[in-house]
């Protein structure tokens, strides 16, 4: 049984305390994830359980009598394998994806070699030194059984699929990916390795839906412990089992999932600022009585009140006082500025059609986004998502057909990569550019953004993902825009920035046209989700939840993994599923509008109850439309 712990752990960087008291445990099968403020030493955390930070203890000295002398215990299983997922890997000059991805079988190729040496001894051996060597071999055979040596093939083959490596990128020189791709190779011989203890900083940044959905599938099943730091909240709600919470720089653990964290987390606060309060009112009646004794003592001259007093006071200092709970911590306070209307039809692509050579990323497609929408953009990594707002941006030209935004729009567009004029300039210089403003009235406003202090002369080029993202937003926010284009705006961002982002795009009057794989981030802001299928648009109503109910059952990822006779068998059986699936689900629609048909006639309904189940039984119709639709088209 696999045990993990970790006990009041204190970590120094240098002179600077990062963590101060983190303390939480693990067992076999448990998914943890860490979540917190960007600084607030998740990513420490991992490093340490890894063993690539290391603790610091200097024997002779006492612990506490000087920072740089580190605290705490981390205990680790005996023999157990650890893995953990570099942001920046690096390998050796010359490595391809393949010989990257079957480094995870090393142990497997030295126990391999051996066995092959001993088949060359034994071809010689005899007698006595044969027997032994026979017994060795079978020591061997058993080891490469039982590290997988035999299911290799399959291991590789079913992470391939799951992340959609194709061939041509596993012939790909490794050292010439891009740092997204390596982590995401480096995720892929992780997952291969199958380590006791895997630790993952943020595993979903550069994957799409897909494959974020077939790490969810795979992570669920793991039998290990796995440590997770991520800010994506859907990715945490679908695979964790436990929540640690870094915040000013302690730990609390909640069991189960995120959202079950957040409602804990809310009721907690609640239970103690009602301590807090109640705790008050008694400091505040104990102080009054001190008073008050000390005025009649001075009056009477008593020294019984004196001392009354005195036993009062000393009860009030060794009181153990209950901090009063911080509801909401400083962030981001994001204003929009309005701008004027733009007309109703705001972005628009007619008949598009553009190629890379051999690749069709849009063939004849068409897009409408209306003012004061605000749509998600998705598909899969290299399905044009970002080749479109390049061609709506006019940074591309499509090779038929048109892209434009309507008349009167202001667009603001924050890239998924995100660069400055000048990286030799200070925040403050960057954000005044462009814009006449008194400094003192610039750094006013940056502060809105977290930029306060010294933080406004800190240079470009230092800031971090988080940073630049705020700094990018100051910049566009201070426009007057109506339409603004997001690509993948909360990658770089903590939770705690995102929900904040989130507050502040409801509060926008305009147009939001965005890209993202954020799913929870989807699912509050989207009010249409729009996906490139078939070199094309299709308009879902709704978000991703909304989205996702209206696909068809896919077939699963293992089958693709098979050869190609059985994978079209697997495909035929599959079809009619869906197809079975289909029927069923339109039948518990059209039972459920008759349901609603008969409530409807009713005569005690007020018009709330009217209301909530006629918009019911208007998505309910819809639904029943693009499901029949779909059975059709697969009949």
């Amino acid at each position: 049984m696999l045990e993990m712990k970790l006990n009041g752990v204190k970590k120094f960087m240098e002179a600077t305390l990062v963590v101060n008291n983190i303390t939480f445990e693990a067992y076999e099968g448990d998914k943890v994830g860490i979540v917190g403020a960007n600084g607030s030493g998740k990513s420490t955390i991992l490093k340490l359980i890894a063993g690539i930070e290391k603790m610091h203890y200097y024997p002779g000295y006492p612990q506490t009598s000087s920072p740089g002398y580190d605290e705490g215990l981390i205990n680790l299983p005996r023999g157990a394998t650890k893995a953990y997922l570099e942001q920046s890997p690096v390998y050796p000059e010359g490595l391809k994806v393949i010989d990257v991805l079957n480094l995870a079988f090393e142990e497997i190729v030295i126990i391999e070699n051996q066995m092959r040496e001993l088949e060359d001894q034994m071809k010689t051996l005899e007698d006595k030194a044969l027997e032994k060597a026979l017994n060795k071999y079978s020591d061997l055979v058993h080891l490469f059984e039982v590290k997988g040596g035999y299911e290799r093939e399959e291991k590789l083959g079913r992470v391939c699929t799951g992340l959609n490596f194709a061939e041509g990128f596993l012939n790909k020189d490794f050292s010439l990916l891009s740092g997204g791709e390596k982590t995401t190779v480096v995720l892929g011989k992780l997952l291969i390795h199958n380590p006791d203890i895997l630790l993952l900083d943020e595993p979903t940044n550069h994957l799409d839906m897909e494959a974020i959905e077939w790490l969810e599938g795979y992570l669920k099943s793991y039998k290990g412990i796995i440590i997770i730091v991520s800010h994506d909240r859907y990715f945490l709600d679908n695979v964790v089992t436990k929540i640690v919470e870094i915040e000013d720089m302690e730990s609390i653990s909640y069991k189960g999932n995120y959202s079950s964290f957040v409602s804990q987390k809310e009721e907690n606060m609640r239970i103690q600022y009602e301590h807090f309060r109640e705790q008050q009112k008694q400091i505040n009646n104990m102080e009054k009585q001190v008073t008050s004794l000390r005025d009649w003592a001075m009056r009477a001259d008593n020294n019984k009140f004196f001392r009354r007093a005195a036993s009062i006071q000393k009860k009030l200092n060794k009181m153990e006082r209950i901090d009063k709970p911080i509801f909401e911590r400083r962030n981001m306070r994001l204003e929009f500025k309005e701008g004027q209307r733009s007309g109703n039809e705001t972005i628009k692509a007619i008949g598009l059609s553009k190629s890379y050579q051999d690749k069709i990323i849009f063939k004849d497609s068409d897009l409408m986004v209306h003012y004061g929408e605000k749509v998600g953009l998705v598909g899969p990594n290299g399905s044009g998502k970002t080749t479109f707002l390049k061609m709506l941006l006019g940074e591309e030209q499509p090779d038929k057909g048109v892209v434009e935004l309507g008349a009167n729009v202001k667009a603001a567009y924050l890239p998924q990569k995100i660069t400055f004029k000048n990286e030799e300039f200070t925040v403050l210089e960057a954000f005044r550019e462009d814009i006449s403003m008194l400094e003192g009235k610039a750094r006013e406003y940056l502060a809105k953004f977290m930029f306060y202090k010294k933080s406004p002369f800190k240079k470009v080029k230092h800031l971090s993902g988080g940073e630049r993202i705020r700094l990018k937003l100051a910049m566009l926010l201070y426009q007057d825009i109506n339409l603004l284009i997001l690509d993948e705006p909360t990658n770089h961002l903590d939770i705690d920035s995102i929900e904040t982002l989130e507050e502040a795009l409801e509060d926008f009057k305009g147009t939001i046209f965005f890209i993202s794989h954020d799913r929870y981030f989807i699912n509050k802001m989207a009010e249409r989700v729009v996906a490139l299928e078939n070199f094309g648009f299709k308009s879902y109503s709704g978000n991703y939840d909304d989205y996702k109910s209206q696909q068809p059952k896919e077939v699963p990822v293992e089958n693709r993994e098979k050869d190609k006779k059985q994978r079209n068998k697997s495909e035929n059986i599959n079809q009619e599923e869906v197809k079975a699936n289909a029927l069923a689900r339109i039948e518990r629609l059209e039972k459920e509008i008759t349901a609603i048909d008969l409530s409807l006639e009713q005569d005690h309904l007020d018009y709330e109850e009217l209301n909530k189940l006629y918009n019911r039984k208007t998505y309910l119709s819809e639904e029943l439309e693009s499901v029949m639709e779909w059975w059709i088209s697969i009949s």
